[in-house]
This record gives C-alpha cells, structure tokens and sequence, in this order.
C-alpha cells in the first residue's frame, strides 16, 4: 500500500506468487507500473500499436511484436543519439525525444533512399509515359473529328 504525498490517496496491490518472494521485490514490480503505462502510450503514439484492427490471434500478435519492435528501435535510437550530444543544456537544446527520433529516421531514410540517379530515372519514367497519354488521346481525339467533318469517312 502506498499514499500520494499531494493527494493522500491511497493505492495498494494484491499480488500472488507460487514462491516465497521478499517484499522489497514485490514493491520494485509495483512500482515499474507507470512505466509499462508510459511506454504502452509511446508506442500507441509513435510505433502505431494501436491501429491494428483485431481480426484473428496470429495478426493481432505479429503487429504487436512489430509495433513494440519499433519501439525499441526508436528508444535505442533516441538514447544513441542522445549519448552523442551528452551536454544539452549548455548548447541549449532538449534531450531527442521518441518523436523526434521518429520524425528524424523518417527524413533521413526518405532522403538517402531517393539519390539523384533514381530521381532522374523516375522522371523520365512518368514525363515519358506522360508523351504517350498524351499522344494516344490526341490521335482518338483527332479520329473522332475526323470522322465527323468528313462525311467520306463515316461508315
């Protein structure tokens, strides 16, 4: 049982355990609570683990194990790039979050995926599929005035 300094209530757990465990382990378990509630809600927020729409056991455990995946990829992330710039407040700057761990291998990884060659590549690509629309509307456009302006034509 424990009591809130700012508001006196009290909270308490029931706990069972098949073997003898001293208390000092059972209030570490405790209080670990708010934690795995923080961690649940970051990964609800930044790793998507609550958009899967439960259908069948087997999907429903593959987004979980996926979404709580990265999650921890992201936290390991945040921490390595966080262990880089180990004074933040004397250059000013907050310690990198989750999100903007997130936010941050988006735009790196979007980026050095497209490189100059596969952009160029792309736009011929599409501007040349463009030519060929383009030319094969002009010609079913051009027959059909054709062959209403010109009675020699029509059938």
């Amino acid at each position: 049982m424990r009591r809130n300094d700012q508001t006196g209530e009290l909270a308490w757990y029931r706990c069972w355990i098949p073997r003898p465990v001293a208390i000092g382990d059972l209030v570490h378990v405790a209080a670990r609570r708010w934690t795995v509630e923080e961690n649940v809600q970051a990964a609800k927020t930044h790793a998507g683990l609550d958009e899967h729409q439960v259908r069948r056991w087997n999907s429903w455990h593959r987004w979980t194990t996926l979404a709580m995946l990265a999650h921890a990829f992201l936290t390991m992330l945040a921490m390595t790039m966080n262990d880089t710039e180990p004074d933040h407040d004397s250059v000013g700057l907050v310690p990198i979050t989750l999100g903007e761990a997130r936010r941050l291998f988006a735009a790196l990884t979007a980026t050095a995926s497209k490189t100059v060659k596969r952009v160029l590549a792309w736009s011929r690509w599409r501007r040349r599929h463009q030519h060929r629309a383009r030319r094969a509307h002009y010609r079913r456009r051009e027959g059909s005035i054709t062959a209403a302006h010109r009675p020699d034509l029509r059938l």
